[in-house]
């Protein structure tokens, strides 16, 4: 088998196959835009109103590509990405500025570790650490500077709140809100827009809640009600959930170049 960026031991392997992780995509996709540049670029440059999951899906192939890849598929990965964020640049932005790839990471280090607490188990502070730590391997294959990353990851909580405190770059502004709104209820062939309820309440519930409250995202008894519903019942389905079903993939396994993903979808 050939190895990979990381162990198939490795707590960066363990927390990012767990397929509950797709309950926090729509966390970190809210993080992302709300910071302005980002939801700049990512409204002039994409399909982001008509099509919002196709960003949340290149981002999952791209992650499962560079984690559970082998080396050359994690490098043809963080390739493809990087030519495409190339592409993309307007007046006082541009996606390879290192300052925005490194908020764009943090949201998914940030979200990958509050949807496995909340919904697997709690991990030990060491491993949390570790999960940082090893989380600067993808971050730098796409772009990001070493010396840029907050050294611990007490440093990177704190590079967190000072982005979304009043003095930082991050504010809901009113194309953030219309673009979480795609987000949110997406317009999907086979289910209703009420289907969403549930997400959208499991992502209010996840987001930081001055995100939320900039969001104006319904944050009453009934959401808070449907959010601790899932929080209680979600761990207990997920801990008698056969591996076959719950994880991707499984461990021993590395993804090649071809297989169950596009890097170009």
């Amino acid at each position: 088998m050939s190895p990979g960026l990381y162990a198939d031991e490795s707590i960066t392997r363990r927390v990012n196959r767990e397929n509950v992780l797709l309950l926090g995509g729509g966390r970190a996709l809210l993080m992302q835009l709300a910071h302005p540049k980002v939801a700049q670029g990512v409204d002039e440059h994409s399909d982001f109103r008509t099509n919002p999951i196709r960003r949340l899906r290149r981002t999952i192939r791209m992650t499962m590509a560079i984690v559970f890849g082998d080396r050359e598929t994690a490098h043809a990965a963080a390739r493809a990405v990087n030519q495409a964020h190339g592409r993309v640049r307007g007046p006082g932005y541009r996606a390879l500025d290192p300052d925005l790839l490194l908020w764009v990471h943090a949201t998914l280090v940030d979200s990958a570790l509050v949807t496995y607490e909340t919904f697997v188990r709690r991990l030990a502070p060491r491993d949390r650490e570790d999960f940082f730590q090893e989380s600067k391997v993808l971050g730098e294959l796409l772009g990001i500077p070493r010396e840029l990353f907050p050294a611990r990851l007490a440093d990177f909580d704190a590079y967190m709140a000072a982005m979304m405190s009043d003095e930082g770059p991050v504010i809901v502004d009113a194309r953030a809100r219309e673009l979480a709104r795609q987000v949110l209820r997406p317009k999907l062939r086979l289910l209703p827009s009420r289907a969403m309820i549930p997400f959208e309440s499991v992502t209010a519930g996840l987001l930081p809640a001055t995100l939320r409250e900039q969001y104006g995202l319904p944050w009453g008894r009934a959401q808070q009600r449907m959010h601790r519903l899932m929080v209680i019942a979600l761990p207990r389905l997920i801990a008698v959930t056969p591996p076959i079903i719950r994880v991707w993939p499984l461990p021993g396994h590395n993804v090649k170049l071809g297989e169950s993903f596009s890097l170009s979808a």
